[in-house]
C-alpha cells in the first residue's frame, strides 16, 4: 500500500480552525480550546493523567536498602534484570510520544503526549533512583546495559526497535499505525511480568518501597494504554484505506509474537524465584493481550485467558476496568515522603 510522507504539524497557522480536521495529517490552527475539540472525552484523560503526578525521591527506599542484601541471590538477580528491562522499554517512550507529537495537527493530542512524555522521563529516572539505592554504581551501570548486550532481551525487543525507527525514517499514516501498536504493546503487555515480580515481593513483605514507585509507574502506564488504544481507533477510523484484512491481520500477528517473547522472558528470569507460579504468569501475559487487544477495538485470541488468574495483583494498582483496588489505601500505608533521597536520612 502506498502511504504519503506527513509533514510536521505547523506550530501555527491562523488560517486553521481551531478544532483539527484529523489528528493526524489534518488541519487546525496550533490553538488548542479544550472545550472544543473534536474527541472531547481526552480532556477527561488529560486531567487524570495531570492528576497522577508524582517524583521519584518522595518515595522511601529505607526498609529496602536493609532489605535488598537479605534477598535470595535469584531474587537479586531478577531484580537487577527486571529494572534493566524496564528502563530499556520506557527510555525510549519518552522521545517516541515527543515524535508522535510532532505529526499530530490535534492540539489535544499534543498536549497529552506532551504530559505522557513527561511521565516516561519520571518512570526512567525512578530506576535510576532504585537501583542508587540498593547497589553500587557498576551493578547499576550493569543493569542499564542489558537492553544493549542481553542476547534474550536483544531478541524480545528486536521488532519493537525495528518498528520505532521505521517511523522515524518514514513518518507515514501506516507507520504511525504500526508505532502505536507497538506502544500499546509496549505500555499494555511488555512490563506486566516485571510488575508482577515486584508485586510478588511485596506479598512476602519485601522491598515494598520498590513496589509502591512501581505500582506508580503501573497506574500511569494504564492510563497511557487506554489513551494510545484511543489514539489508534481514531486514526484508523479517520483513515479508513488502513482498515483492512492485512494491516488488522499484522496486528494480531504482532500480539501472539509478543506474547510469545514476553512468555519467554519471564521464563528465563523469573524461573529461579521461588513462590512465581510461570504457569499463572503465562496466563497472566495472555489476558493483558487480551485486554489490550479489545481496548484496540479487536478480538480476543486467547480464549482460557480472558480473565485474569493474578487477581491478587488488583490489590496493588488502579485497574482501567473499573474494579475498586485499595491502592490508595496502599498510597496512605506506603507512600512516605523523605527530607533527603532514597531515605539516607533515616540511617
Amino acid at each position: 500500500m502506498s502511504d504519503v510522507l506527513l509533514e510536521k504539524a505547523k506550530t501555527m497557522e491562523p488560517r486553521n480552525p481551531n478544532k483539527a480536521t484529523k489528528v493526524f495529517g489534518g488541519k487546525s490552527s496550533g490553538i488548542l480550546n479544550w472545550n472544543d475539540i473534536k474527541y472531547p472525552h481526552w480532556y477527561k484523560m488529560y486531567k487524570r493523567l495531570v492528576g497522577n503526578y508524582w517524583q521519584a525521591d518522595e518515595i522511601n527506599m529505607f526498609s529496602d536498602v536493609k532489605q535488598f542484601p537479605m534477598l535470595t541471590e535469584a531474587e537479586q538477580d531478577a531484580y537487577l534484570k527486571v529494572i534493566g528491562l524496564l528502563s530499556t522499554l520506557d527510555a525510549p517512550q519518552t522521545r517516541t510520544a515527543l515524535l508522535l507529537s510532532l505529526y499530530a495537527t490535534d492540539p489535544s493530542v499534543q498536549s497529552i503526549l506532551a504530559v505522557i512524555s513527561q511521565q516516561e522521563a519520571v518512570h526512567n529516572e525512578s530506576y535510576s533512583y532504585v537501583l542508587s539505592s540498593v547497589v553500587t554504581l557498576k551493578e547499576q551501570n550493569e543493569a542499564f546495559e542489558l537492553g544493549r548486550k542481553n542476547p534474550i532481551l536483544l531478541k524480545r525487543n528486536e521488532r519493537l526497535i525495528t518498528g520505532y525507527n521505521e517511523f522515524v525514517e518514514n513518518p507515514t499514516v501506516e507507520n504511525i499505525l504500526k508505532t502505536l501498536v507497538y506502544t500499546s504493546l509496549l505500555e499494555g503487555l511488555f512490563f506486566y511480568s516485571g510488575f508482577a515480580f515486584f508485586y510478588h515481593l511485596a506479598r512476602e513483605n519485601k522491598m515494598v518501597g520498590t513496589s509502591t514507585m512501581i505500582s506508580y509507574i503501573n497506574r500511569d502506564e494504564l492510563e497511557h494504554g487506554k489513551f494510545i488504544s484511543e489514539l489508534f481507533r481514531a486514526t484508523l477510523a479517520e483513515y479508513p484505506e488502513h482498515n483492512n484484512k492485512d494491516f488488522i491481520d499484522w496486528v494480531y500477528q504482532e500480539f501472539k509474537v509478543a506474547v510469545d517473547m514476553e512468555m519467554e522472558w519471564s521464563n528465563y528470569v523469573l524461573s529461579d524465584v521461588d513462590g512465581m507460579d510461570l504457569n499463572q504468569m503465562q496466563g497472566y501475559i495472555q489476558y493483558r493481550a487480551n485486554k489490550m487487544l479489545r481496548l484496540l477495538g479487536l478480538s480476543e485470541i486467547y480464549p482460557d485467558n480472558v480473565e485474569n488468574p493474578m487477581k491478587w495483583i488488583r490489590a496493588y494498582v488502579d485497574n482501567i476496568d473499573g474494579t475498586k483496588t485499595d491502592f490508595f489505601e496502599q498510597k496512605s500505608r506506603q507512600y512516605t515522603k523523605t527530607s533527603d533521597l532514597n531515605g539516607f536520612d533515616d540511617l
